[in-house]
């Protein structure tokens, strides 16, 4: 037994050896970039962070102008089912005046199904952000899938998913450009009224996952100051809303130690 043992320790570091010279080939054979001296590495960032910079300002003006996007009135009603029975659209909001609906692909025929969710959908799946920093500019994420309520929560209890999750029954996702890919849907409440503002497909979900990401999306924005959106819409100062995932509370002011420490570095800087 311990000869047996011995033999095939032996064969799996050889095959580990074997791997590593192929891979150390490979990139030995890649055509990788020039090897320079520090202050060339830095001359080269700086000028890489120019163009960084200009992506940050076209991706804020992008923003802005989905914040002036025209508004669709969404008057047929829609059924979800969801963990304690049925739920509109306006539910869906729990509360809030925005809401972000991710289509996922959950469902039998479904490549992964049942223990899984389409791979490209858990992928996005493991990126969102803490919800808590979501609600706390008054906007909703949640999932959708035509997946019955029991396979979904047993699926979300499997992976450590938190977000609300919804099942599908009519036709939400064909209406809404997602029955046959994934989508990313993003609606505004006014009341008892529901409007579509906009809507992101195919690589455009590659991004989203991080709350800045999503509140982009959304026709409030961020709701800073700095933001460029029409005229009476929330804005609040930067860096004051933010907070531990915990101890957010509705309604709550800006604490002061916080807006201290804010006002000490924006002075310095």
């Amino acid at each position: 037994m311990h000869l047996r043992s011995t033999r095939l320790a032996v064969q799996t570091q050889r095959r580990c050896h074997e791997k590593f010279v192929c891979n150390r080939k490979a990139y030995l054979s890649m055509n990788t970039p020039p090897i320079v001296s520090a202050q060339e590495w830095e001359a080269a960032r700086e000028q890489m962070l120019l163009k960084e910079k200009a992506l940050t300002r076209a991706r804020d003006a992008m923003a802005a102008e989905r914040r002036r996007m025209p508004w669709l009135a969404i008057e047929k009603p829609y059924l979800f089912d969801g963990p304690n029975g049925k739920l509109s659209l306006l539910d869906l909001f729990e509360g809030r005046r925005q809401l972000i609906v991710y289509r996922a692909f959950f469902e039998p025929g479904v490549f992964g199904w049942p223990d899984h969710a389409c791979r490209g959908c858990s992928l996005g799946a493991d990126q969102v952000a803490h919800l808590a920093h979501l609600n706390a500019r008054d906007t909703t994420l949640a999932f959708a899938s035509r997946a019955p309520q029991p396979d979904i929560a047993r699926v979300k209890a499997r992976m450590g998913w938190e977000m609300p999750w919804y099942t599908i029954t009519d036709s939400f996702d064909k209406d809404f450009g997602v029955d046959e890919w994934h989508g990313t849907n993003v609606f505004f409440r006014d009341g008892e009224r529901v409007f579509r503002t906009y809507f992101i497909e195919s690589r455009g979900d590659e991004a989203m996952g991080s709350t800045w990401s999503y509140l982009d999306a959304t026709p409030l924005g961020r709701q800073e100051e700095w933001e460029d959106s029409p005229e009476g819409y929330p804005q609040s100062a930067p860096y004051e809303w933010w907070n531990w995932h915990d101890e957010y509370a509705a309604g709550a002011s800006p604490d002061p130690k916080w807006s201290s420490v804010l006002a000490n570095a924006l002075a310095e800087s």
